[in-house]
C-alpha cells in the first residue's frame, strides 16, 4: 500500500461537506469511519431514492458511489473542493432494496492530477452488493 496519510477525520469531512453543500438535499455523506486508504459513507433511506418496483435508483447508487470517492479524496489531500469527477464506471449486480445505503471506498491511486477510487456498495449487508464503482477524479491544479 503506498504512504498515504489522513489528513482530515470524519468529523471534519462531514462538516465540510455540510458547508459546501448546504441548502441542497441531495447533500453528501455522512462519512462514518475514515481509515488510511479506505471510508465508509451512509446516505440514510428516503422514499425520493425508489424507483419502481420499491429498489433504490441507479442515479441514487452513483451519487452515493461519487460523494463516497470524493470525501475519500478529500480525507487524503485535505479541503480540495475543486477536486471533480472525471469518470464513474458502474456495474449494478442486484436490486438495492429499501434501506441506507452503505459505501465502501478503497483508494487505488493518488496523484497530483487523478485519483482512482473502487466503491461497494449495499442497502441489505456488505455480503450482499447491490453495485461496484470504479471512480477517477481529476484534482484542481494549484493556483499559479
Amino acid at each position: 500500500m503506498a504512504a498515504w496519510t489522513i489528513v482530515m477525520g470524519a468529523d471534519e469531512l462531514n462538516a465540510l461537506m455540510t458547508g459546501a453543500f448546504s441548502g441542497s438535499e441531495a447533500a453528501p455523506g455522512p462519512v462514518q469511519s475514515v481509515e488510511v486508504g479506505r471510508i465508509h459513507v451512509m446516505r440514510q433511506f428516503h422514499p425520493s431514492m425508489l424507483r419502481p418496483g420499491d429498489l433504490v435508483s441507479g442515479p441514487t447508487l452513483m451519487g452515493v458511489a461519487d460523494t463516497a470517492a470524493y470525501t475519500l479524496i478529500l480525507a487524503h489531500v485535505g479541503p480540495e473542493l475543486m477536486t471533480v469527477t472525471s469518470s464513474l464506471n458502474i456495474n449494478f449486480l442486484r436490486g438495492a432494496k429499501k434501506g441506507d445505503i452503505h459505501a465502501d471506498a478503497e483508494l487505488l491511486t493518488l496523484g497530483r492530477r487523478n485519483a482512482v477510487c473502487d466503491i461497494r456498495l449495499w442497502t441489505e449487508s456488505p455480503e450482499r452488493l447491490a453495485a461496484q464503482a470504479t471512480v477517477t477524479y481529476a484534482r484542481a491544479l494549484p493556483a499559479t
